[in-house]
């Protein structure tokens, strides 16, 4: 059974989120993109819970279902804790996984019981990573924490801003229960593997979109595909930890990320790691220091040459979404009506935003007298060969047209 799982999304009580964020949407444009399982995300935050246990109802593995069952969810939160360890600000965002509602609810109690819970789907908390870790395994062995968006500079657990060099540095003596990390949008799978712990092989790479809205251009931009025996909370966490029953990751091109290079927003600069060392990290145009993205923070860590693959490597895609592939061709806004209408018609024809990014043929795509130089940049997506200006200090990377026309 091929499951596809984002497991990393937010509520509409999250900040910086859609307020159109809901179940029903979530199921609705999960189906259309292709997912099978999403995570609830949230499950902590009280109007969120409410929404979940109204229209979600769990099964005996652990997975929960609406009325219609075209998608499947998880228990899921994201969790950012701030404090200082080694005389350094510290700032990690870690995914949570629950394996079933009593369990969601003793999560929901001990977060509860340091801070607040109702003021953001992603509360804050002053505890270490080592320290969470050894209390939530005490409520069950089957929790499964995961650091989100790895690279990221501001929060990610090897960030450039208040990361550390090391799962180990930031577990302690729990690191023995962190089995994966979460690649992020400015990184992928063959980054992460020229680091020591996850070049080893024990240290798992997932990919999940951390979707603040339920758009298609957003949820299930990135994801894993499992393949299991049955859609079981035990099965997809397993697969996590041992790798068996992981088949690939769906990934962005690292590129189009908001943290791949480095760089100054306020003053619309970007440059590579190589300029970014020229500069002594400061910016050109205002001298304040650039934020360091994740390539050049790749660097620092990596003990590994590039193009090194651990023994038991798992296969990734880089794809950008189709939206973003409709504005090359037709340069209008990514939401406009004509837009939508081109990319309903495709899902009309080919089930699902996925199957036709990775599956569908040119012959089958032709047959449909669908515009060449649409399905031109569709088999270009597919085997990564679209060119895209790095995102850089919470940009987002670009499709960079005027080098596309090639293709045409």
């Amino acid at each position: 059974m091929e499951i596809i799982a984002d497991l990393q999304v937010h509520s509409k009580h999250a900040r910086a989120t859609s307020r159109n964020l809901s179940i029903e949407n979530l199921e609705k444009f999960g189906k259309i993109k292709g997912l099978n399982l999403i995570g609830t995300g949230d499950f902590q935050h009280p109007l969120h819970r409410k929404e979940i246990d109204s229209k979600l109802k769990e099964d005996n593995k652990g997975i929960l279902w609406t009325k219609k069952k075209d998608v499947a969810f998880l228990w899921q939160t994201e969790i950012s804790l701030m404090y200082k360890q080694g005389d350094k600000r510290r700032a990690v965002h870690l995914l949570i996984f629950a394996p079933n509602k009593n369990i969601a609810d003793k999560i929901t109690t001990y977060l509860g019981s340091k801070g607040r819970l109702d003021y953001d789907g992603r509360p804050i908390f002053g505890i270490s990573c080592r320290d969470i870790v050894k209390d939530l395994k005490k409520i069950d062995t089957l929790v499964e924490i995961i650091p989100a968006h790895c690279m990221t500079p501001w929060f990610g657990i090897f960030g450039s801003k208040s990361g550390f060099d090391s799962l180990e540095e930031a577990f302690g003596d729990q690191f023995k229960h962190i089995y994966a990390v979460e690649s992020g949008m400015s990184a992928d799978p063959e980054m992460l593997w020229r680091f020591k712990e996850i070049a080893s092989g024990r240290i798992k790479v997932v990919s999940f979109s951390d979707a603040h809205s339920h758009w298609p251009w957003r949820i299930g931009r990135e994801a894993t595909i499992f393949d299991l025996e049955e859609l079981s909370y035990e099965n997809i966490i397993n697969a996590i930890r041992t790798g068996n029953g992981i088949k690939a990751t769906i990934e962005t091109p690292p590129e189009y990320g908001k943290y791949h290079w480095d760089g100054h927003r306020n003053c619309n600069f970007s440059c590579d790691p190589k300029k970014t060392k020229e500069l002594e990290s400061k910016c050109p145009k205002c001298g304040n220091l650039l934020t360091i993205g994740v390539d050049y923070r790749v660097e620092e860590i990596a003990e590994k040459e590039n193009g090194f693959r651990p023994a038991n490597f798992k296969p990734f895609y880089k794809l950008l979404p189709l939206h973003e592939l409709i504005v090359m061709v037709g340069d209008k806004g990514i939401a406009s009506k004509g837009n939508w209408e081109i990319y309903n018609s495709l899902i009309s024809k080919f089930d699902n935003e996925l199957n036709i990014l990775l599956r569908v043929s040119q012959e089958d795509l032709l047959k449909e007298e669908i515009n060449e130089k649409l399905i031109k940049l569709i088999i270009r997506n597919r085997i990564g060969t679209i060119k895209v200006r790095p995102g850089y200090d919470g940009t987002y990377g670009e499709a960079i047209l005027s080098e596309q026309k090639k293709l045409f």
